[in-house]
């Protein structure tokens, strides 16, 4: 299977390929009036969407042929005789006992009846509140969770933050926001709920009905999410920051027990940490004194089987498919039990897998021409920064500092984790899996009040996917999106620039964005900007809001894009754009780029041509709804016809006129970066 953009030209040839191919194009559609369709609708008719999938594009191609790579490397380490505890034993031992579907059928919810019997025998609100850690160095959710970050006064440390949880359905708006879809989304997780109470037996375990002890949590659940932060709030770094000592947080929710708790995850000498909400912390307080203790000790005993229900017997795996799957995201049928072990071995072993797939298929040839490109968008940035209109130099000149600064990251680790001290056996496969949270949460909490480590990356070398990260004002770029449609060694740089390139921008961009220009060249949450430019930003950043709330993005129902929401990564498509298009000329005038028509479209041409190909996907109508709720970035359909019409290079390139499609007025357009 093709797992992106294939040259349209003869192998004969010996030069650059165009980095276009001409399948993914519906020439039949008008490019001024939906240049989606246009470059994506020969893609879109040649993937129907299958049984498996809610969403499938560019991006799921290239991690679907990622998986099939990993599973041959899997097999080829399976096959040989490894030493025991080496982390070849481990992969080879994991996804067997994964893959093990007759042992995980006799076994049934056997793997978690220690936990729940330990939970059933709780006994007042004291052990009540004293069991959360237990959970919580296991990787099970309750209440709230602990993790590590820098602090945002100071990024070189790292520290303890505290943050808002405990909804089995995910966000707040599912329990409180009405409408027939989340009527359906409350009575699909209640029916999963009393189904997997009964397939685990908490039921006869605690003496109380499935479906009783469904309502108790539902509306515990309910209660929390009335206290949780909306995901707007949540957005706004100034707003998640109570940085405070242990003592105040331990008068501020008593019965917590702050103290307690720290000293029950070993971090009995921290004294100050990240309250993110405290509001949040304060209702959790009053939860644990005034709930019934049944009530408690079932949210519980249900955080265990939620966690725990992708790795028991096909029951559990088939209902909580049959809610997070087929009901909110529109897939007819799971993964098959192969990819889904390979998931779990990427979980528990990503850089294990990671340094095995980069001496595969990660050539030093990638990684080089990446580092040019960087530094050529970088100074691209720059450009554009020093030209910008709407900023002082007081502010330019902290912007171009802080950009200059940039760290950046490609292709994989100079030095890979160390999984010596997890221990991988042939018992069961959720034994296994809490082994492995218990191994992570350990290795947490070990850099917290520790100088932060730049070196550290957040994903995998095999993921599909970059990001960037404003604590240590750092982008990366990891092995696994190095790849075609994204970037394609053998195709003239016009495409590159327009896939990999805008990426590459994209990620530069979020160093200034709505949330990034909040932190300064140091990582650290400080308002370096003249206040006269901050409005500038602030004026600009809610025109691009405002026009992707516009975005009707469903008629049935009738549901709209969450400008706000999608912001941040808005701005970032703009910016990469931008930025990317200008280091594309300057690459023109360097004689790196092609200025002959190739397969019959400019460089120009085949710059945004290569950008939309990235978006291109099918889509199911449940999904459009799940990702316009949970996701940050915009539809695939809308990052190209809603970013690009703010693009006036596109709007030239293409001959845009008023009146059509892809057409809006010069001073409606939004120019930021």
């Amino acid at each position: 299977m093709s797992v992106g953009i294939v040259a349209a030209c003869s192998t004969k040839q010996q030069g650059p390929t165009s980095g276009i191919d001409l399948d993914n194009l519906d020439t039949t559609a008008n490019p001024v009036e939906d240049f989606y369709q246009y470059a994506c609708g020969g893609w879109m008719k040649n993937h129907p969407l299958d049984a498996e999938h809610s969403r499938f594009g560019s991006f799921d191609e290239l991690g679907e042929n990622n998986v099939e790579q990993l599973k041959g490397i899997i097999m080829e380490v399976s096959a040989k005789q490894n030493d025991a505890g080496s982390n070849a034993d481990k992969v080879a031992t994991l996804y067997n006992i994964a893959m093990d579907s007759v042992k995980l059928q006799q076994q049934g919810a056997e793997p978690i009846q220690g936990l729940l019997n330990d939970i059933n025998a709780l006994s007042g609100r004291d052990q009540l509140v004293a069991y959360i850690p237990t959970l919580h160095m296991q990787g099970i959710g309750s209440f709230f969770g602990l993790f590590n970050e820098a602090n945002p006064d100071n990024s070189k440390m790292q520290m303890a933050w505290l943050y808002q949880g405990g909804l089995g359905m995910g966000d707040r708006e599912y329990y409180l926001e009405p409408g027939e879809d989340n009527d359906k989304y409350r009575a699909g997780y209640k029916t999963m709920m009393a189904k997997e109470f009964a397939l685990a037996g908490y039921d006869k375990l605690s003496g109380i009905e499935a479906n009783q002890l469904t309502e108790m949590v539902y509306n515990l659940e309910m209660r929390i999410a009335k206290a949780h932060y909306d995901k707007l709030t949540n957005r706004d770094p100034y707003k998640t920051k109570h940085i405070m000592t242990v003592a105040d947080a331990d008068k501020l929710a008593p019965n917590v027990k702050i103290a307690d708790y720290f000293k029950a995850m070993t971090l009995e000498s921290l004294t100050t940490f990240n309250l993110c909400q405290p509001e949040y912390l304060t209702e959790v307080s009053k939860i644990l004194a005034s709930e019934n203790e049944n009530t408690i000790k079932a949210y519980y005993a249900w955080n265990v089987i939620r966690t725990a229900a992708s790795y028991l017997s096909d029951d559990f795996v088939n209902a909580s498919f049959d809610y997070y799957g087929r009901l909110r995201s529109g897939k007819e049928q799971n993964r098959p039990r192969w990819k889904r072990a390979i998931s779990t071995v990427e979980g528990v072993l990503g850089e294990v897998l990671g340094q095995l797939y980069c001496e595969k298929y990660f050539p030093q040839e990638n990684k080089d021409r990446m580092v040019t490109l960087v530094e050529n968008l970088r100074e691209a940035l720059g450009h554009r920064i020093e030209n910008a209109t709407w900023m002082d130099k007081e502010t330019k000149d902290k912007a171009l500092d802080k950009l200059s600064t940039v760290y950046v990251k490609i292709g994989y680790p100079d030095r890979w984790r160390d999984y010596s001290g997890l221990e991988i056996k042939d018992d069961s496969y959720f034994a296994n899996v809490l082994r492995s949270n218990v191994f992570d949460m350990k290795y947490m909490l070990s850099k917290i009040d520790k100088p932060t480590d730049i070196t550290e990356w957040l994903m995998t070398p095999q993921t599909v996917n970059a990001y960037y990260n404003p604590s240590t004002n750092e982008i990366c770029f990891p092995a696994g999106i190095l790849q075609p449609p994204f970037f394609d060694v053998k195709a003239d740089d016009a495409a590159n620039y327009g896939a990999i390139g805008v990426v590459i921008g994209h990620e530069l961009t979020h160093g200034f964005d709505d949330q990034g220009r909040q932190y300064d060249k140091d990582g650290n949450l400080s308002d370096w900007w003249k206040a006269s430019d901050a409005e500038n930003f602030k004026a600009n950043a809610k025109v691009l809001a405002d026009f992707f709330s516009s975005i009707k993005v469903l008629d049935n129902p009738e549901t709209y894009a969450n400008g706000e929401y999608t912001l941040g990564e808005n701005i970032a498509d703009n910016g990469g754009l931008h930025i990317s298009f200008l280091a594309m000329q300057d690459a023109i005038k360097k004689g790196q780029v092609s200025t002959e028509k190739m397969d019959g479209f400019t460089a120009e041409q085949r710059f945004f041509l290569a950008y939309a190909a990235v978006w291109a996907s099918n889509i199911r109508d449940e999904e459009i709804i799940n990702r316009t709720k949970n996701d940050v970035h915009a539809l695939g359909r809308w990052r190209v016809n809603g970013t690009l019409p703010h693009i006036t290079e596109f709007v030239d390139t293409w001959g845009v006129q008023e009146g059509n499609g892809m057409y809006i007025a010069p001073e409606n357009r939004v120019t930021l970066w």
